[in-house]
C-alpha cells in the first residue's frame, strides 16, 4: 500500500451538477475506486489516486494551500476565488452562465440601467469586475445563498447567479437581463510543489483526459467505395481528417474507407454517402484515443 503522502489527491465536488460526470471522468481514464465508509474519498485502487468529495466552493482553498494537487470545479468557482492554482484545461461539462437577473416587472432593461441600485450575489468579485468592465456604479451585496429570493425578501433589486436551465428563474418571476460569465467544468492545480511521482502521475491522468475528452461525440465510420467516387465520398464525412483508404482484395476499383468524424453523424449522412457511391457503411463509437 502506497503511504498516504505519496498519493495524488483530487477534489471533486461532492454533489451537484458536476459530481457525476466528474466521476464519470475519472472512470473513462480507467480508474478504479473503493468509496469509504461515510462516501468522502473515492481511494484509487489500480492508480495512488485518491477523489476528495467536497463542497465546490472548497476546492479553491485545499489548491491553494496544497492539501489537494488538483481539482475539478466550475470557472465559476476557479475565477472567483483564484489564488494558488491554475487551469490545466477545460472540460466539456457542467455548461451555465453567470447572469444579471431582475423581477419579471420590472423597469430595469439593462445593465446599464442597474446604475445606483442593488445587486445580490454569490459571486462579487466576477460581479464587480463586469460592473466596472461597463462603467456601471451599482452596490453588490454578498450571499451565501438564495440568491434569487434577495429582491423578493427586498435585500436587492437584482441578483447576479448561475443559470443553466432558467426553470430557478422562472419559478421566482425572474427574468434573465445580461450574461456575465460563460462557465464550465474545469481542472485547476496547484501552484504548490509536489513530488516527481505526482507530476508524472498528474500529467499522466491528463493525457487519459485528452483521450477521453477529444473523441466525445465522434464516431468511427467504416465503408466501401469505388476510386472513382473518393474525392466525393470523403467531402461528405463530417468533420474528418484525410480518411485511411486500403485496397480490397481482389476488387482493383474498390477499397475501404476508414475515418474518425468529430461532428455528428446523422442519418442523411449515411444516405447521402450511399447517394455518392459508398456501401457497407458501419459506424462505431469511440471510447478513448491517444494522437
Amino acid at each position: 500500500m502506497i503511504p498516504d503522502q505519496q498519493r495524488l489527491k483530487i477534489a471533486v465536488q461532492k454533489s451537484g451538477r458536476l459530481t457525476d460526470n466528474s466521476l464519470a471522468l475519472f472512470q473513462r481514464c480507467g480508474l478504479e475506486f473503493t468509496r469509504d465508509r461515510d462516501h468522502l474519498v473515492c481511494f484509487g485502487e489500480n492508480l495512488p489516486v485518491d477523489l476528495l468529495l467536497v463542497r465546490d466552493d472548497d476546492i479553491p482553498e485545499l489548491l491553494n494551500d496544497g492539501m489537494c494537487e488538483a481539482g475539478i470545479a466550475g470557472l465559476n468557482i476557479v475565477e472567483e476565488y483564484r489564488l494558488g492554482f491554475d487551469i490545466w484545461r477545460e472540460l466539456d461539462f457542467g455548461n451555465c452562465r453567470l447572469s444579471l437577473a431582475v423581477p419579471r416587472d420590472s423597469s430595469v432593461q439593462s445593465a446599464r440601467h442597474l446604475a445606483g441600485l442593488r445587486i445580490a450575489t454569490t459571486y462579487p468579485f466576477l460581479t464587480q469586475r463586469y460592473l466596472d468592465g461597463q462603467g456601471i456604479a451599482a452596490e453588490v451585496v454578498t450571499m451565501n445563498g438564495a440568491v434569487e429570493l434577495a429582491p423578493r425578501l427586498g435585500k436587492a433589486d437584482a441578483i447576479c447567479d448561475l443559470i443553466s436551465t432558467g426553470a430557478t428563474l422562472k419559478a421566482n418571476q425572474l427574468r434573465e437581463l445580461e450574461v456575465v460569465f460563460q462557465s464550465r467544468a474545469a481542472l485547476a492545480v496547484t501552484r504548490r510543489a509536489m513530488t516527481p511521482e505526482k507530476r508524472a502521475l498528474l500529467e499522466k491522468l491528463e493525457r487519459r483526459m485528452e483521450g477521453v475528452l477529444q473523441v466525445n461525440g465522434s464516431k468511427y465510420i467504416m465503408l466501401h467505395a469505388s476510386r472513382g467516387s473518393l474525392t466525393a465520398i470523403t467531402a461528405l464525412l463530417p468533420g474528418a481528417e484525410s480518411p485511411t483508404v486500403l485496397p480490397l482484395d481482389g476488387q482493383a476499383d474498390k477499397v475501404a474507407v476508414h475515418a474518425v468524424c468529430r461532428e455528428s453523424v446523422f442519418w442523411e449522412t449515411l444516405e447521402n454517402l450511399k447517394a455518392a457511391g459508398a456501401s457497407a457503411i458501419l459506424v462505431l463509437p469511440i471510447e478513448k484515443m491517444l494522437s
